[in-house]
């Protein structure tokens, strides 16, 4: 099962890496408009959301218009192989952390585990997806550590990509967490 993970998050990779300019643009317009309608992001007051990394999904949008109207939001930052929130207000307060990917420095109030989320979206990255909402990120286990310490963010996670990012079966293992929706553009 490892080997065929790894088999398909390459093959993913690569398909992402092979994405032109034009469909970059146009899957940022496409999800920052299917976020922003979302009712879950509508009546969120934090959102936890990465900030892209290579041909990830553009989040900046998304991210600024979060800002602009007044929510929390959190990015994700590579701490003893675990990842924490932390606020900012501004994607310019980021800087290159974990394998080059943008994080913010941390020392700002962090999304504390076990909040009741109610009132939040997580917004997650990953590889590949199925159609059982199954998901493949890179490989570290960040997003299933971080849901196992929150349960209660899994009923109001999304997970958004590219539509090449869709694979026709994902074998899940028992520590895996799927998010509840995936979106892919």
């Amino acid at each position: 099962m490892i080997n065929t993970k790894r088999e398909l998050r390459k093959e993913v990779l690569n398909r992402m890496n092979a994405l032109g300019e034009d469909e970059l643009k146009k899957s940022r317009i496409l999800i920052t408009e299917r976020i922003l309608g979302h009712q879950w992001y509508y009546g969120a007051k934090d959102i936890l959301i990465f900030a892209s990394y290579n041909n990830e999904i553009d989040t900046s949008l998304i991210i600024e218009d979060a800002v602009l109207h007044g929510k929390n939001v959190y990015l994700p930052r590579v701490e003893d192989s675990e990842i924490r929130f932390y606020k900012i207000e501004s994607l310019d307060e980021l800087q290159l952390g974990y394998k080059g990917i943008r994080e913010p420095k941390g020392g700002t109030p962090m999304y504390p585990d076990g909040e009741n989320a109610d009132n939040a979206l997580l917004i997650m990255p990953g590889v590949c997806f199925d159609m059982f909402n199954n998901r493949i990120g890179y490989g570290k286990g960040f997003y299933d550590r971080f849901l196992s310490r929150n349960p209660a963010l899994i009923l109001k996670s999304i997970a958004i990509g590219h539509k090449c990012q869709l694979v026709e079966k994902i074998e899940a293992e028992d520590n895996d967490i799927k998010p509840y929706q995936v979106i892919l553009v």
